[in-house]
């Protein structure tokens, strides 16, 4: 499948894995070395000697993690040791990273006796500030969990089991809001009894649900005294042996919640009819849920319904919980996760969901509107407020309940982490769910490409396009079934054969009589031209968006697009933009790939439109119009035509954050534009116009090469209708990406075409 395989070539590719451990200090000279190693090194180990807690302010140890596994219950994959299991260990410390800037280490253990794995495990308290335990199974998980947490002085959280609980705790308490049932009265069926679904009970009581209104069904039916095969962790839930039902039909009759951490497909439509009136249905298996999402809301329409899933409300998700819940336990040296701890990151969780959304993440999700209510009942994975609001529920909840080392201004913390986690990280991941939310149809001209194919099964399985081929249907079949594709659900057209042939033709006729084509021209180029073709699709309503530009040069797709979609209307050029997304952020450089040597009056329309773009991407731009020159210190007439592009913006965008004229360095650096007070840029600019191709050309090239960070692009700013180039020889997630922007921008554009 071609999704194992663009799996298999993202680890592989470049430096195998997903994670590189980089220093955080100049190494640059032999007195940084001295300092970094010997001999310099020896004065913090000596204080650290002195006064063991002192660790924590000489070293990484307070942010790191370690992210600890057997491999013996391995996401759905079961038991498949802890080699192959590192891939997994790895995802996990992307995910610490990139949403709570935590650092991990994954440390895969080829132990299965719980006693010695403890032992390892405790022995390495002095290298972490904290310790997840990751996939391993039932029952060793609790008794490993427990030991640790007994006898390390450091947070132990165990996310396969009080993960899951927190966030569905959270959802249960929004959803029973909803029903208008108190957490008390709940009647509740679990569907499973592993680690997850006892913890997920645990957590449930401590929110208010009664323990003798729980009833656990497994594989064996319904969890009941004297079953035979109950270990200690489930027994407080086993049912009295006189309680009858047995089955999980006989289970599911008069309950209010159905929560599945079982398998796909195990709770039919006939048992939800069963259940109460106003039932709140959790099917969270992954990637199928116990039963379909819309299965269940036909079924039961006063129902609330979540599952696991992303394309589908509600959905819970772990990396709301885990990211943040170990930032603030780091945050305040927490030395475990108290119970205390885990309610109040859910019930934050909870109150954000009842918050007003932001725009950003309305524009984050292509949503008009989303509000508290039975599809909104906890917040979006990507909602960048989770941070603010779960780390400092956490941090004091550790303070209120004696497990905090240190004690720290919670208001203060919050806006902290506000300020220091940027949206920019999340940028593509926003576009992403953008598309998501309404996926739109893009041509794709240039189906002889194995990227091109690629990409079009992989947008079309992940709900992010309805991906249209060029071309004829038996020779892609054939090239996909030689690439192990499957593009039954891809929709292809042969431009050849298609009924829409003559009014494509006639409709470039129209737009290019004048400029000396003929009508037999037109039927040629129409014919020849699977580009044109595609732009024709776009132009009349038959598609919602073009990429192409893989195989061909850059003009010969920008071209037709000009002369077929033409720029909108008040803007006098169209423009090229990348995206250059590095550690520190995201940077968007335009005028990249479209005008040679733009007069001032062209070039401030180019920073309007990168502007307009950057806000609808759902991040505030700060605008440098990039020069040689720094505020007049160098007269010439190409720094004055940047200064002059800079005053035609300010005055007819004054609300916009822009300055110029400037050099690169003053654009990203705030200490370096001291000597300029009057400046109204505030922080590093983060979209970089600049006053030619040459240069633009030249910046991010250079920085696709040498500046560690991905170059995405180029985007087309100023046309009607969404068209984008990719470059030649552009891979598989470049052109994915390529596609989610154009989707994007479709939305943004407006009404889907008919």
């Amino acid at each position: 499948m071609s999704r194992n395989e663009d799996a298999l070539r993202y680890h592989r590719e470049g430096r195998p894995g997903k994670i590189e451990v980089v220093w955080t200090k100049p190494v640059a000279s032999q007195l940084d070395l001295s300092l970094a190693y010997s001999p310099g090194v020896a004065a913090p180990c000596l204080e650290i000697a002195k006064d063991p807690d002192a660790v924590d302010l000489y070293t990484a140890r307070r942010n790191l993690v370690g992210v600890v596994t057997n491999g013996t219950a391995v996401l759905g994959l079961g038991n498949i040791g802890p080699r192959a299991a590192k891939p997994v260990m790895e995802g996990k410390a992307v995910l610490f990273k990139r949403f709570a800037d935590i650092d991990v280490f994954d440390i895969e253990v080829d132990e299965l006796d719980p006693d010695k794995f403890i032992s390892i495990v405790r022995a390495l308290e002095p290298t972490f500030g904290a310790i997840n335990l990751e996939d391993i199974r039932a029952p060793e998980c609790f008794v490993i969990e427990r030991a640790l947490r007994k006898h390390m002085k450091i947070p132990v959280f165990h996310d396969d089991q009080h993960g899951t609980a927190i966030i569905s705790a959270a959802a249960l308490r929004n959803a029973a809001e909803l029903q208008d049932k108190p957490m008390d009265s709940l009647r509740v069926t679990c569907v499973g009894a592993g680690a997850a679904a006892t913890s997920c009970m645990e957590m449930w009581v401590r929110m208010g649900v009664r323990r003798e209104n729980i009833t656990l069904v497994d594989v064996g039916g319904v969890l009941y005294e004297d079953r035979g095969d109950i270990d200690e962790f489930r027994a407080p839930f086993a049912r009295p042996k006189s309680d009858g039902r047995r089955t999980l039909e006989d289970a599911m009759v008069d309950t209010d919640v159905m929560i599945g951490l079982s398998a796909a497909g195990v709770v039919k439509a006939p048992m939800l009819r069963t259940m109460a009136k106003k039932p709140i249905v959790f099917a969270l298996a992954n990637p199928d849920p116990e039963i379909d999402y819309a299965e269940a809301r036909a079924t039961r329409p006063d129902a609330i319904v979540a599952t696991g899933r992303s394309d589908y409300p509600n959905q819970v998700n772990n990396v709301l919980g885990f990211p943040y819940i170990f930032r603030g336990a780091l945050d305040v040296r927490a030395t475990t996760v108290s119970e205390e701890m885990k309610v109040a990151a859910a019930e934050a969780i909870a109150r954000l969901a009842r918050e007003d959304v932001p725009d950003s993440v309305l524009r984050a999700y292509g949503r008009h509107r989303m509000r508290f209510g039975p599809e909104y009942i906890i917040p979006k994975p990507f909602d960048s407020r989770v941070l603010y609001w779960v780390a400092p529920a956490v941090a004091e909840a550790a303070m209120a309940s004696g497990v905090a080392r240190d004690r720290i201004d919670v208001e203060e913390y919050r806006e902290r982490l506000y300020r220091t986690i940027s949206p920019t990280r999340r940028v593509l991941w926003n576009i992403t769910e953008t598309a998501k939310s309404d996926p739109r149809r893009i041509v794709f001209p240039e189906s002889e490409s194995d990227n091109i194919l690629r990409a079009a099964q992989r947008v079309q399985e992940e709900g992010i396009a309805e991906p249209v081929l060029l071309g004829v249907p038996e020779r892609i079949h054939e090239h996909a079934r030689k690439l192990g594709l499957h593009l039954d659900q891809v929709t292809i057209v042969d431009p050849r054969e298609s009924g829409r042939l003559d009014a494509y033709v006639e409709g470039y006729w129209h737009k290019r009589q004048r400029k000396g084509v003929t009508r037999h021209a037109a039927y040629k180029e129409i014919r020849r031209s699977r580009t044109a073709f595609g732009l024709m699709m776009l132009e009349l309503g038959d598609a919602d968006g073009l990429v192409a530009g893989v195989r061909q040069d850059y003009p010969a797709t920008i071209r037709p697009a000009l002369q077929i979609i033409g720029v909108s209307e008040g803007v006098r050029r169209a423009a090229g933009m990348y995206l250059v997304i590095t550690k520190s952020g995201v940077r968007f450089l335009a005028d990249t790939t479209i005008n040679i040597d733009p007069d001032a009056e062209t070039l401030a329309g180019i920073a309007m439109l990168a502007a307009e773009t950057v806000t609808d991407l759902g991040l505030e731009p700060r605008v440098a119009m990039l020069s040689f020159s720094n505020f007049g210190d160098a007269p010439h007439a190409q720094s004055q035509k940047v200064a002059e592009a800079t005053a035609i913006v300010k005055a007819r965008m004054p609300e916009l954050m822009i300055e110029g004229e400037m050099q690169a360095n003053l654009a990203l650096d705030d200490e370096a534009r001291a000597p300029y007070p009057f400046s109204r840029l505030k922080g590093a600019a983060n979209v970089l116009i600049f006053p030619n191709l040459d240069a633009g050309n030249a910046a991010y090239k250079l920085l696709g090469v040498i500046g560690g960070g991905d170059v995405i692009g180029p985007i087309v700013l100023g046309m009607k209708k969404p068209v984008n180039v990719l470059q030649q020889g552009a891979n598989v997630d470049a052109i994915v990406h390529m596609t989610a922007i154009t989707v994007a921008r479709s939305i943004r554009l407006g009404a889907r075409a008919q």
